[in-house]
């Protein structure tokens, strides 16, 4: 079952943005050193709008644990073909499937994603959704359903590094870089969920703070909440 389902307008690259600075009164702490590493946006204002909605978890499972995973999913997957017609426009090269049961391994994995994204209690969407791009395979500019999906969703990345790309839906010039790095966990909570697209930059578009993120095959695992 594909989820996504509202696509925005193609969106152009500025030629010029602004970091947050190390002098910026917005960013107190360490964590907010840590945040600079994985979080780049037009300016401070849109930083400051998503803070909170959004976190990368960097190392979020070990090699070895992205190998137990990858061998599940890929059984299932490689039994497909890549697909570079999506129904609703949302999602060119790729192949997904839907797991309700996993190993050991897998399955632990998956409860401390659920012990950290997810509030207490909170009904999840019984099967996992595992997407495979395609090197070539990007994901255009969407809103995940809010008939199927509540307020928060989860991804773990597999095989590659990636940009995701969050856009207000009523200001298409601002934009919000998030570094996926390969066996990073993502969460996006609340106003980014509903109120941002989110996309997967393709190859040629994959950059971060001006630094190329070469894109190869990626497998997105992808836990979300029922709405309430």
């Amino acid at each position: 079952m594909t989820l996504l389902i509202r696509v925005s307008k193609s969106f152009q690259n500025p030629l010029l943005c602004r970091f947050l600075s190390e002098s910026s009164a917005l960013r107190k702490g360490p964590e907010s050193k840590e945040e600079c590493k994985w979080l780049y946006g037009s300016s401070q204002e849109i930083l400051s709008v998503v803070r909170g909605h959004v976190e990368v978890r960097q190392n979020f499972i070990s090699e070895e644990e992205e190998n137990a995973l990858f061998k599940e999913v890929e059984t299932g997957l490689r039994k497909k073909r890549y697909e570079f017609d999506h129904w609703d426009d949302a999602i060119h090269g790729y192949r997904e499937t839907e797991r309700l049961q996993w190993g050991v391994t897998s399955e632990s994995i998956l409860r401390r994603v659920r012990a950290v994204a997810f509030p207490e209690g909170s009904p999840l969407l019984g099967p996992i959704h595992v997407l495979d791009l395609d090197k070539e395979g990007y994901i255009k500019p969407h809103i995940d359903s809010v008939k199927f999906c509540g307020s928060t969703i989860a991804g773990l990345s597999l095989l590659s590094d990636s940009v995701m790309r969050l856009v207000p839906e009523n200001k298409s010039t601002d934009w919000v870089d998030m570094l996926l790095s390969r066996r990073s966990l993502y969460i996006l909570r609340d106003d980014a969920r509903f109120k941002f697209t989110h996309e997967i930059l393709k190859d040629e578009e994959s950059f971060f703070s001006g630094q190329k993120v070469a894109r190869h095959r990626r497998i997105s695992v992808i836990c979300r909440n029922l709405p309430v």
